[in-house]
């Protein structure tokens, strides 16, 4: 009963603490006289050049509409987006936005690895979300960069994916699985299509909320969305939706890890099934009884985990190269 009983409160206390107003400092609304989004080419290999030459036109457009508009933050961030030597497979500037950048050669790599981020990720803080390497394409060039030096010869490709409204720390959806729905039908229709680019073996890494997102996906997915896959790793993970890896119904190995000085070691780790939603995320990744293998995340904190020369950046890389066997805690 007294164990009932605390699994109440820390519910209650979990669906209170997320009953508060969103972030003043949201991401910026769509920018009046955008261009409209262009028709692109099927995700194939040999139409790949043409999608991103569509989608740097369509940047440099809403760049300029934005400086247009007098939105001068926007306009410096697509501006940046819109580099030539970057490479976008989708690109959104509606609301928060919706951008899929590609690092590396991804129709001839021997591995690829997609990077699925957490809260308050928007096209404004796709570049940068505090220290560089927290940022989604921070954290993915990083890893890319890793990859390549434990593995000079091997062929790699990082996909940084925000393709799916991610919710902000300080609102209700952050407990909510509603976010993740949405997200994981996104992420698993990607997977069929970098399928269709590559037969490459592909690892999801999946940071903090990300990681609701892969789970849901894993749920869902069909046998060749899932063939894809080699890897699932949840890094900063509040919980996934599930009690247990085995809830997954995935043949994946699934992987998890937890710096020393995540703070989200102290989410309360519950789930209730509410009208209309699932509030909570259930059991602890990190712990024996939902059954991932567990890697070693070293002592950073919730935003480290992708830290050049760190131990946790060191463990994912050799995970998505498919050198897990080299850095397991079990």
């Amino acid at each position: 009963m007294r164990a009932a009983r605390l699994r109440r409160g820390l519910a209650m206390a979990l669906t209170a603490c997320s009953i508060v107003v969103t972030v003043a400092a949201a991401a910026r609304s769509t920018v009046p006289g955008t261009p409209t989004q262009p028709r692109l080419p099927a995700v194939r290999a040999d139409q790949l050049a043409a999608r991103y030459a569509a989608n740097h036109r369509f940047l440099t457009e809403s760049a300029r509409a934005a400086r247009a508009m007098g939105d001068d933050g926007r306009a410096g961030v697509l501006a940046r987006m819109a580099r030539k030597d970057r490479h976008f497979l989708s690109f959104s500037p509606r609301g928060d936005g919706r951008a899929v950048e590609v690092l590396g050669d991804l129709a001839h790599a021997d591995r690829i690895a997609v990077v699925v981020p957490g809260s308050d990720t928007t096209v404004d803080t796709f570049d940068k979300l505090g220290t560089v390497h927290a940022s989604l394409n921070g954290g993915a060039r990083a890893l890319h960069a890793e990859m390549r030096r434990l593995q000079p010869d091997r062929r790699t490709a990082v996909v940084a994916w925000y393709g799916y409204p991610a919710p902000r720390t300080m609102s209700r959806d952050i407990v909510s699985t509603d976010r993740a729905l949405d997200g994981g039908r996104r992420l698993a229709g990607l997977l069929g299509d970098l399928r269709t680019v590559n037969p490459a073996p592909v690892a999801v890494l999946c940071h903090s909320y990300g990681s609701v997102v892969c789970a849901t996906a894993l749920r869902r997915m069909d046998a060749r969305e899932e063939s894809a896959l080699a890897d699932v790793v949840l890094f900063g993970s509040p919980g996934t939706g599930v009690g247990s890896r085995a809830e997954l119904h995935t043949r994946v190995p699934v992987w998890a890890g937890r710096g020393a000085t995540d703070w989200i070691e102290g989410v309360p780790h519950v789930s209730l099934d509410l009208p209309g939603e699932q509030v909570g995320f259930g059991t602890d990744p990190v712990t024996p009884a939902f059954g991932a293998r567990i890697f070693p995340a070293g002592p950073g904190s919730h935003s480290d985990y992708l830290r050049p020369g760190g131990p946790a950046l060191r463990a994912i890389s050799l995970i998505a190269l498919g050198r897990g066997a080299e850095v397991s805690d079990d």
